[in-house]
């Protein structure tokens, strides 16, 4: 059947639809066979209204617009019941066409809808049977009844097992995507880590080298009299310093997480706030901004990033407040929430993951910084970190 198959597109579904055809032309055949042999009087009518029942389910089966819960299966269906009615007239043989029936009704019609009519149809096969007088008997009504219960447990069975394995097959897709998803997250990060290494690497070996190598031979420079033959040595090896310093400080540059590439660190902050979800946060800025060496904003943001998402999935804070502080000797970032809090001296939050504060702290030792947590049980919460400005040149 094309579309009024029990299921489309699946080879179970297929072999349905071939046993559904030979059922209904078997026993089509078998009632036009059973009026011939038994010389029955309406033997042509019988033959005659078989094949049109034949045709107009040929005709079903072609028509793209007979699908299931359309307005055309509708049509068919009662096209069809009604030539099989004109058929239990003509033969009682036309009551057992019933079964085939049940199952496009339970197939292409709403349940609503078709529950009522397959009991129509049983209901129909049993007056049948009476009205050839065929003789009231127990079998006369258990079997288009059981017939009617066991379509109804099959299809019904059926869907069940198909929205079940339909269920299975969607979960399989979303883990594959998810673990997709998560392969690509976890290779981001690991990219961003690498680029975060390879600058401060950059920063604290070479550029640090290079420009104690050049604060070195400005000395000496200057210690060496006018007109000294090294003087000139000299001063291209600070020039040459100064432009491999240079170089380096361009290489970690291009080493810069993407959140530090369109801006300076408090427009970074200050897209970190707007994107904190439903926690309303606020970010300031306090004293004269000075330029920072890339692992000094580096650490920063990592920080105020660690700090708001522990406000935001733990802390069930409405407000939050982000200060960047420059003073005369050191830069501070301040996070500061009205969430439930929690004793510091007890460990981690509860519901966290507890890597957060540690590695925060790490970040500003490995700075020559320091990293404090003030907080109480429904008191909220601050979490401060303060690193020393480098001396100007060895930036």
């Amino acid at each position: 059947m094309h579309s009024a198959s029990v299921r489309p597109h699946t080879p179970v579904a297929a072999l349905l639809r071939l046993c559904l055809h030979a059922l209904l032309g078997g026993l089509l055949a078998l009632a036009v066979a059973r009026s011939v042999s038994d010389g029955a009087p309406h033997a042509a009518a019988v033959g005659a209204v078989a094949v049109l029942m034949a045709a107009v389910y040929a005709v079903g089966v072609a028509l793209p617009s007979v699908r299931p819960r359309g307005s055309g299966a509708a049509w068919w269906l009662g096209a069809l019941g009604a030539v099989w009615l004109a058929l239990l007239v003509v033969t009682a043989d036309a009551l057992w066409v019933a079964f085939p029936l049940y199952f496009l009704l339970l197939h292409l019609l709403a349940p609503r809808w078709a529950l009522p009519a397959v009991l129509v149809t049983a209901g129909a096969a049993i007056a049948s049977f009476v009205l050839h007088g065929q003789g009231v008997t127990p079998g006369a009504f258990i079997g288009p009844l059981l017939g009617a219960a066991v379509a109804v447990a099959t299809v019904f069975g059926y869907d069940a097992l198909y929205r079940e394995s339909e269920r299975r097959r969607e979960l399989i897709d979303e883990l594959v995507a998810t673990r997709a998803e998560l392969a690509q997250a976890e290779r981001t990060a690991g990219t961003l880590a690498e680029r975060e290494r390879l600058a401060r690497e950059i920063h604290d070996t070479l550029a640090q080298g290079l420009s104690s190598i050049q604060l070195l031979l400005r000395a000496a420079e200057r210690a060496l009299p006018a007109g000294a033959p090294a003087r000139d040595h000299v001063e291209q090896a600070r020039r040459a310093a100064q432009d491999n310093l240079a170089e380096a400080r361009r290489f970690v540059k291009a080493l810069t997480p993407p959140d530090l590439e369109r801006g300076s660190l408090p427009c970074a902050l200050e897209r970190l706030c707007a994107g904190a979800g439903d926690v309303a946060v606020r970010f300031g800025v306090s004293g004269t901004p000075v330029e920072l060496p890339t692992p000094y904003e580096v650490a920063l943001l990592r920080v105020a990033q660690s700090a708001l998402a522990n406000t935001v999935r733990h802390a069930g804070a409405d407000r939050a407040e982000i200060t960047l502080s420059f003073m005369d000797t050191s830069v501070a970032l301040d996070v500061v929430d009205d969430g439930r809090g929690f004793d510091p001296a007890a460990g981690r939050p509860r519901g966290s993951g507890g890597f957060g504060l540690p590695a925060m702290r790490s970040r500003a030792q490995s700075l020559g910084g320091t990293l404090s947590v003030e907080s109480a049980p429904g008191q909220g919460t601050a979490v401060a970190i303060t690193l020393p400005l480098p001396v100007a040149g060895a930036r």
